[in-house]
């Protein structure tokens, strides 16, 4: 789904208009985003947890080619299944 099919998505099952819907999903993802950044996690209760993590420095190598280089420390965000969402998938 993209996030047009998103976007369109809620405006149907909200009962809102397309523009309305994108303004609610832009403000939803700067929310996480913001969030995130400044370390706390976001939760969803039945649906799941944005957590960001912390990754070190590291040595990577290029697929390509084989070489060795260094990655930077970085943050990123994982994402955990809540028990709604778990069964909703396998039933």
């Amino acid at each position: 789904m993209t996030k047009a099919e998103l976007v369109s998505a809620i405006a149907d099952r909200a009962g809102l208009n397309k523009a309305q819907a994108k303004e609610a999903l832009d403000a939803f993802m700067e929310s996480v985003s913001t969030s995130l950044k400044a370390g706390n996690e976001v939760r969803l209760v039945g649906f799941g947890s944005f957590v960001p993590v912390k990754r070190a420095a590291g040595v990577a190598r290029n697929p390509k080619t084989g070489e060795r280089v260094k990655r930077p420390a970085q943050q990123t965000c994982r994402f955990r299944v809540g028990d709604s969402l778990k069964s909703t998938l396998n039933s």
